[in-house]
């Protein structure tokens, strides 16, 4: 008989049940004993839900608060040192203070981590959280274990134990699952220099070793061991060291499940099929064409465990080649068969049934979590009674697939026409950065090192609450356009008393960076409670792209326009890239994904070209998954970073030398895509590196990045506020590493998720740092960049200075981004109108309302 089993659930919940009872445990609204009850319901209705579909097993350890990851840190006993917790420290709040950071404040530890925060010992400057970025090429987030020299591994948490416990008391068979050592150090970061995170693999292993003790002493009959690293490109020694450790841990342990998924085994195939394990999973989805070999090389003793459902994806599984595939398979391996999804089904929603408004065509393409549990239903029963036990079920599968492929909503010929006769050198700016960086320049005089952010700010409950109720109908258009005006108004007038050079208008209207987009362009489709965890109690619901991609209508022309009109500071309009409309969505799989990217890349070029009619001169097209979407396997890297940056420069080559594109990407490893970061041809590029204390950027300085550069200078997905001396600490390793000259200073990522009172207060300090390192900046430097302002000629050095016109008489020499405090400064020529160059000691009032 065939057994089915799953990698993992979501574990969120239907309704984001467990996000609204972190963030209210975080806000000091309920207490741990509170939260944890919570996560045992979610717990015993996810393992109730596999069970009534008919699973062998339900699986038990893919539950996590914030990261499944940071459950092994404390599961091993490897918490980093620096956070200095005491005895005593309760294990759910030393988690969220290792994932949210420690505020710098006496007094605001519980800022960072709810109400019960652990007891730790910090320095001035607070605690910094572990670094977060992408697990493989998801959008899931995972927090970057840390080894230095005071790094020890002792079994330290029962969490897993207890998990187990729980399950077997409510009389479920489990099967347990750990993601295994090696995978967990190299997904880890050494801090000590020189030392090679995989020496600490012998002193890691007895501590797994226990682990799989105590679940066998548990009755624990099976324990999946992840992997997923043996689809990467591993050193040699990294592979070798799986036959060792595979024997020394099976000695004491359950059966063992070894489990891969996200990427082809390729080199590492052979070498997989014949680890001392009992049993192998593979992923069938993202590598089919393995699947005979493994066939050939697992030995008959061995389960082997086929990932024929799509767990990253949410089209219906086509049931008749499933089937096929697997009857070949049953045919030619002697030994036992179970069927699962391809990985964890974190990468999808929890359900169809929470979709009632679903468009019921689309609706009928799609499947879920709960309905990819029915699909595993189905295929066991088709391959152990026949194929008429279940037929109902394979003829709507049947024509579902038929409907989908010849729905005439799924291909526009206009679309098609378009991409097809797209000309050579459409996907490339006019002159080269160095002519375009003058012609800026001149047009913007920013100072040295101009301030600014990533794009939003925060989403009050008063925005949401105008946005809901505009959804519902309880609001008219009218009404919630001029709620979201005056969001806008605020956001800008507080950035202009902040002092920010380069304004945003701050997303007001935005629901999230992706689904805003998706929403006005044709081919894209919206589920109400679609949510996929992203990290901690961050959901997204990404958009279901089913057909061809247009754009019928400006997107985001009239609230940038609105908010440049309140202000003569430039005002960067925000987009979102294709790369990142493709990489965050749930993509078709009836055509390459490469064709997909390059007709949202049109669609986004219509966009650009419309704000820079309107006077925009600074647009930033957002690409934080831009390296997300790079193939595991190093061969695979070419096409795709081919395909991605003329994706990107097709949406952002139309316009002319004078204006000035951005982009960000954030939480990723950028070093070893540099060229092709390059290639993009950005005028700025805005990264993510205070987390990693600026050690992402130390490439960019190696590389010589041609183009300008904003390193993130505080982490905005912590609540703790840095002081200005931490920033300043942090610009003047980017100013070690970059040509100054070159340098935008700005926070890590957007601000939507952050407070006013966190946001202004750390704004504050990232400017106030900014004009301390211009007044350090070598007064040579300063003037090569803009000249000498002494002149009578508009100055907009100042960072609260407008761009009209000069400001009026008697205003005080000033710290302008030009002129440095100690340095002499000569009277002023008045020129023609009584007006002088501005050399103010407070910004000028703002421009736009109150």
């Amino acid at each position: 008989m065939t057994c089915t089993h799953i990698l993992g659930f979501p574990r969120i919940g239907a309704r984001r049940e467990l996000k609204f009872a972190l963030e209210k445990h975080w806000r000091g609204e309920i207490d741990a004993s509170a939260l944890e009850a919570t996560g045992a319901d979610l717990r015993a209705r996810h393992w109730q839900a596999q069970r009534a579909a008919g699973l062998d097993f339900v699986t038990v350890g893919d539950f996590a608060y914030y990261d499944h990851v940071a459950n092994h840190i404390q599961l091993l006993g490897c918490e980093p040192a620096r956070f200095g917790f005491e005895a005593g420290a309760a294990e759910l709040s030393r988690h969220f203070t290792m994932a949210r950071g420690v505020a710098a404040e006496a007094g605001q530890a519980h800022g960072a981590h709810g109400a019960h925060g652990a007891h730790c010992v910090h320095g001035a400057e607070g605690t910094l959280a572990l670094e977060m970025t992408k697990w493989f090429d998801t959008n899931y987030h995972y927090l970057v274990p840390e080894f230095d020299a005071a790094t020890q591994f002792h079994l330290n948490s029962t969490r897993l134990f207890d998990e187990v416990v729980q399950a077997l008391t409510l009389g479920h068979p489990v099967k347990a699952v750990l993601l295994g050592p090696l995978s967990f150090l190299w997904l880890g970061k050494e801090k000590q220099a020189g030392r090679d995170r995989f020496t600490r693999l012998e002193a890691l292993l007895p501590v797994y070793g226990q682990v799989l003790a105590r679940l066998k002493a548990q009755g624990v009959a099976w324990v999946q061991m992840d992997e997923p690293v043996l689809g990467l490109d591993l050193p040699d020694v990294w592979r070798h060291a799986f036959e060792r450790v595979y024997w020394q841990l099976a000695r004491s342990a359950p059966r063992l499940m070894l489990a891969t998924y996200f990427s082809p085994l390729a080199e590492n195939l052979r070498m997989a099929c014949q680890l001392p394990v009992a049993g192998l999973h593979v992923d069938a989805v993202r590598a089919p064409e393995e699947l005979p070999g493994v066939v050939d090389w697992l030995p008959a003793h061995k389960v082997l465990s086929v990932g024929i459902v799509d767990g990253r994806n949410i089209w219906r599984n086509d049931l008749d080649a499933a089937l096929e595939r697997l009857r070949t398979v049953r045919d030619k391996h002697q030994g036992e068969l179970w069927i699962a999804p391809s990985c964890s089904l974190l990468h999808v929603p929890s359900s169809l049934d929470a979709e009632p408004q679903l468009d019921a065509e689309i609706k009928s393409w799609l499947a879920c979590a709960s309905e990819k549990l029915d699909e595993l239903r189905v295929l066991r029963a088709a391959l152990d009674t026949g194929a008429a036990s279940v037929q109902a079920e394979l003829r709507a599968a049947r024509a579902a697939l038929a409907a989908r492929r010849a729905s005439p909503r799924v291909n526009r010929a206009d679309v098609a026409l378009r991409v097809a006769r797209a000309a050579r050198g459409d996907d490339q700016r006019r002159s080269p950065f160095a002519r375009r960086q003058t012609v800026q320049r001149a047009r913007h005089a920013l100072p040295v090192l101009p301030t600014t952010t990533i794009g939003s700010f925060p989403q009050t409950a008063d925005i949401r609450a105008a946005r809901a109720a505009f959804k519902r109908g309880d609001l008219d258009i009218g009404s919630y356009r001029a709620k979201m005006r005056a969001a806008i108004a605020l956001a800008v007038r507080k950035q202009e008393e902040l002092g920010i050079d380069v304004l945003v208008h701050g997303e007001a209207e935005r629901n999230d960076m992706v689904e805003y987009f998706g929403e006005q362009l044709d081919g894209f489709a919206f589920t109400a409670n679609g949510w996929v965890q992203s990290y901690g109690s961050r959901c997204v619901k990404p958009p279901v792209i089913y057909g061809d991609v247009a754009r019928p209508a400006p997107m985001t022309l009239e609230w940038t326009s609105y908010a440049q009109s309140l202000t003569q500071r430039p005002m960067k309009g925000m987009l979102t890239g294709p790369n990142t409309l493709l990489q965050w969505s749930f993509v078709r799989d009836d055509q390459p994904r490469s064709v997909t990217a390059e007709q949202i890349a049109w669609a986004m070029r219509d966009e650009v070209l419309d704000l820079e009619a309107a006077g925009i001169g600074i647009i930033q097209i957002d690409e934080p998954a831009l390296r997300e979407g790079l193939p595991l396997r190093r061969s695979g890297w070419k096409t795709y970073l081919a395909g991605a940056a003329r994706a990107f420069r097709i949406s952002a080559s139309g316009v002319g030398d004078q204006t000035q594109i951005h982009t960000h990407m954030c939480y990723c490893e950028f070093n070893d895509i540099l060229p092709e970061i390059a290639a993009l041809d950005a005028d700025v590029i805005t990264i993510e590196t205070s987390r990693s204390d600026m050690e992402l950027l130390r490439g960019f300085g190696d590389f010589k990045y041609p183009n300008e550069i904003g390193p993130g200078v505080y982490d905005i997905h912590s609540p703790r506020v840095p002081g200005t001396d931490e920033m300043l600490r942090l610009m003047r390793k980017a100013a070690a590493a970059i040509p100054v000259q070159n340098l935008w200073i700005n926070p890590d990522c957007g601000l939507k998720t952050r407070t006013w009172p966190e946001t202004e207060a750390a704004l504050a300090h990232m400017v106030a740092a900014a004009r301390i390192l211009r007044a350090e900046t070598a007064p040579k430097e300063l003037a090569d960049r803009r000249g000498d302002c002494r002149t009578g000629r508009t100055c907009r050095a100042w960072p609260g200075s407008g761009s009209s016109g000069p400001a009026t008489i008697g205003m005080q020499p000033a710290k302008c981004g030009l002129h440095v405090p100690g340095l002499p400064v000569q009277a002023p020529e008045v020129p023609a109108g009584g007006r002088i160059c501005h050399r103010q000691s407070t910004p000028p009032e703002p421009s736009g309302p109150s």
